[in-house]
């Protein structure tokens, strides 16, 4: 099964609000205004682009180790997941999709990294649950996130919907702002330039780690 088709699965269950869920459609609703208003707003359209020069950061790991894009890069091609936190179940399975996905990353020379607004100790919490063998690293305040592009600011009323489901970012984050991350996907060749990003403002949508496979070759190809 695709990683999509395990998330339509998912959201299907949940929106029928099938047990263990047992949401009421009146939050489905709210989440579905708040998905429409952001893919309105035309946000994905100002993310950076292939062929943009990705912007270079250095964030820390869930050992508060800093990990840096620059000498990432000094190794072989980056795959770059932004993602919500390990409250989301979309999330979750995106990972664990890209865990399997990562021994093909590894034999054309990438590295793999995660990106996450969410504290060290949900990012190891996130490592543990889902079986990671690459690093998610805090992006506090979602700074790295803006620079891409990615960072928008939840409605008031999405803020009280998550706040009464006890879906608390500024707990899960340890920041105040209330932001996350569009999910978006990157792969950056050594020299800095964006060789392939998706994005999507529909939190629910996610590409196929494979879908990145035949730029990678190419880039090992060419020894970028």
């Amino acid at each position: 099964m695709s990683l999509q088709e395990k998330l339509d699965t998912f959201k299907a269950d949940f929106e029928a609000g099938k047990p263990p869920y047992n949401v009421p459609y009146s939050v489905i609703e709210v989440m579905h205004r708040a998905t429409a208003e952001l893919i309105a707003s035309g946000a994905a359209a100002k993310v950076l682009k292939a062929g943009d020069k990705a912007s270079v950061f250095t964030l820390n790991d869930p050992d508060g180790s800093p990990v840096s894009s620059t000498d990432l890069l000094a190794k072989g091609p980056l795959v770059v997941s932004f993602y919500r936190g390990v409250w989301c179940p979309y999330c979750n399975m995106e990972l664990q999709a890209l865990e399997a996905a990562l021994p093909s990353f590894r034999e054309l020379g990438a590295n793999l990294i995660a990106i996450s607004p969410q504290t060290a100790v949900n990012s190891r919490k996130s490592v543990r649950q889902n079986s990671l063998d690459f690093p998610i690293l805090s992006d506090t305040h979602n700074d790295v996130a803006a620079s891409f592009g990615l960072r928008f600011d939840l409605p008031d009323y999405l803020v009280e919907l998550y706040r009464n489901l006890k879906n608390d970012l500024t707990a899960f984050n340890g920041d105040e702002s209330w932001t996350l991350p569009m999910p978006g996907r990157f792969v950056i060749g050594r020299d800095g330039v964006i060789l392939y990003a998706e994005v999507n403002p529909d939190y629910t949508r996610r590409p196929e780690p494979e879908d990145m496979l035949p730029v990678l070759r190419k880039a090992a190809g060419a020894g970028t």
